[in-house]
């Protein structure tokens, strides 16, 4: 039994070490950005000569990369507005529907989730092309929107099926209309997967680059587009301090809504 024991303690030393060694390689590329964020120097160069504020200057004081910055929050905050009730209510007809037509539908929505990225942009820019809304924040939206869904059906699906719907029927037996037992039971208590969905949303689209760079353009450029452009066509060290404020905020955002959680847990 004694052995047994310490085989336990090993294996969990082992295991803690496994995954320690596992966050360190994930997070080595940002903890190498950070200081280089600061670096006083023209080029992209580790570790840096000198320290300076300099690039983090650029950035809030470059128009660019200000209504950059502008359009991806406000593209981040629709595409959460958006995709999660459309995906709130696919969910809820999935649930219904069941059989076969439930996991076809539930399939289609997760398709762009496993579509190529590079393959989807190319067909969202046809079809936007068709409608003229390429060049347009309607066309990036409908594009981060279109991803944003797949993300916001995968965390909302399992809440929906795990909702006792006996609630929803006993309101409605005793008179409630549809809109306030929505409002009044079933929204409350899946409160919490609304929230995380919202999030999800909001972080696929603040990511999105691929679709951004078909679709964008002009004022509806998107920082990940100016930012990939900008390292085409020059090192410019302003891209580590936007990629040390972009990780900062993406941080503060779901450290937000962890502690959201676990002030709504019982």
């Amino acid at each position: 039994m004694l052995d047994a024991y310490h085989d336990s303690k090993l294996t969990k030393a082992l295991l803690w070490i496994f995954s320690a060694l596992i966050l360190v390689f994930l997070m080595l590329p940002t903890l190498i950005v950070v200081p280089l964020s600061f670096s006083a120097s023209d080029l992209l160069e580790f570790p840096p000569r000198a320290w300076s504020l300099r690039w983090y200057e650029v950035f809030f004081s470059s128009p660019s990369w200000m209504t950059a910055l502008r359009t991806s929050l406000l593209l981040g905050v629709m595409t959460a507005v958006i995709a999660v009730p459309i995906s709130f209510l696919a969910c809820f007809a999935i649930n219904r529907l069941g059989g076969r037509s439930a996991a076809t539908v539930y399939g289609l929505l997760l398709s762009p989730s496993v579509t190529p990225g590079i393959l989807l942009a190319i067909g969202l820019f046809f079809v936007l092309a068709k409608l003229g809304l390429v060049g347009t924040l309607t066309g990036v939206l409908v594009g981060h929107v279109v991803l944003a869904i797949p993300v916001a059906v995968i965390v909302l699906y399992p809440a929906i099926n795990r909702f006792d719907w006996a609630q929803a029927q006993a309101a409605r037996s005793l008179g409630a209309g549809w809109f306030r037992t929505m409002g009044g039971i079933i929204l409350p208590q899946l409160g919490l997967s609304l929230s995380t969905a919202a999030l999800m949303a909001f972080l696929t689209s603040l990511d999105e680059a691929v679709i951004s760079i078909f679709v964008a353009n002009g004022p509806s450029s998107t920082l990940p587009k100016l930012m990939f452009i900008s390292l085409r066509d020059q090192i410019d060290p302003t891209i580590a301090a936007i990629s040390t404020l972009w990780t900062l905020l993406i941080s503060g955002v779901v450290l937000f809504f962890n502690l959201r959680e676990r002030g709504q847990r019982p």
